[in-house]
């Protein structure tokens, strides 16, 4: 298997996944280089993990040839523009969630981009071990028609491409409505670390429903969750022959044989096994649903989920498949917007076609 190597414009918390990612695998991926324009952070990335820096585009595009593509980890206010640039000098992009601000901003990029630019975006959650599991159940049959599923795993655009994968729902239009509902919860870890006192902070939870014809998904999530040891997560999948409920599986083979499963995990290194501490996969039914790409790097679930967008952009670049275009990334984020509007209103919204479902 070949190197990929890539670069990456941006400095940022999102941009250390990617080069966490690259120094567990080294075999695998190397950062040529980040454009980083503080001149500060980009010497503080240099001397902690020896990665070169430039400060501005121009420097950066001189160094393009010798990438396979470029990682844009910038906010989203600034995206656009730079994916215009980096197109406009035909250099492949894979861009951070999500890649615009705004519905005019999404509208704006995508019909301003040159034609046969290779872009995709890395939307990892459907990539994370064990919802690319579910979603393989959700896709498999064996719970018959999926007419309707419930996602609190993941914010806006993460959670609604997770819904969108599991439905099967493609471009369609939504009615959406919505409330926003807080509550009291003794403050937890966080980017920052673990709880230092005990406090007690407001948490916010947004609950929503997505009419897409004849199938429904129900969106709740609260941002604790990504955190907390307080706060899980869930996810329930509903068929005409069976339902998922996390990690649960119940079908019917035919009218009269229920089959009752799991979605198995699979790590090394517990309980004294010795071939160290990874993730392999998810079984169910002594079937493989899911093997992680990457084994036998020790890396998180989301980092696993990075990598292979990376590994698949790799692809892309060189002429592979796409795996998560912007039309896909804005239809989320699309969703995602109006969402809001619902919940704001506590009017239902109703969803048009936009340029890049036309």
């Amino acid at each position: 298997m070949s190197m990929i190597s890539f670069g990456i414009i941006g400095g940022g918390w999102r941009a250390e996944f990617y080069i966490r990612i690259a120094k567990a695998l080294p075999e695998r991926f190397r950062i040529h280089t980040m454009l980083v324009r503080d001149e500060e952070k980009g010497r503080a990335l240099e001397a902690k993990w020896g990665i070169r820096t430039v400060r501005n585009m121009e420097q950066f595009i001189e160094e393009a040839a010798n990438m396979s593509f470029t990682v844009v980890s910038v906010p989203r206010t600034a995206v656009p523009d730079m994916l215009r640039e980096l197109a406009e000098h035909r250099i492949p992009v894979l861009a951070e969630t999500p890649p615009a601000a705004d519905l005019a901003a999404l509208n704006a990029l995508y019909g301003s981009l040159p034609q046969g630019a290779k872009v995709q975006v890395a939307e990892q959650y459907l990539f994370q071990p064990m919802h690319a599991a579910r979603i393989q159940i959700a896709r498999s049959g064996k719970l018959g028609e999926v007419k309707h599923v419930q996602v609190s795993a993941a914010h806006d655009y993460h959670g609604i491409s997770l819904i969108r994968q599991l439905l099967g729902v493609g471009f369609e239009t939504a009615a959406i409505s919505g409330q926003q509902f807080e509550s009291t919860i003794m403050q937890g870890p966080s980017r920052q670390g673990d709880p230092i006192e005990e406090r007690f902070v407001q948490s916010v939870q947004r609950i929503a429903t997505f009419r897409f014809g004849d199938k429904l998904a129900v969106y709740d999530f609260t941002g604790d969750q990504y955190f907390s040891w307080i706060r899980r997560s869930r996810v329930l999948v509903r068929g005409s022959k069976g339902e998922l409920v996390d990690s649960d599986v119940s079908y019917l083979k035919d009218y009269a044989t229920p089959i009752h499963t799991e979605l198995r995990r699979i790590d090394t290194g517990h309980h004294g096994n010795l071939e160290g501490y990874y993730h392999r996969g998810v079984t169910a039914d002594g079937e493989w649903l899911y093997q992680n790409p990457v084994a036998p790097a020790r890396l998180s679930d989301d980092e696993i989920a990075i990598a292979t967008c990376l590994l698949r952009m790799g692809d892309y670049a060189s002429g592979g498949p796409s795996f998560y275009s912007l039309a896909e990334a804005a239809q989320d984020h699309y969703l995602a917007l109006m969402m809001g509007q619902a919940i704001e209103s506590g009017q239902t919204v109703h969803t048009d076609q936009q340029i890049w479902t036309r």
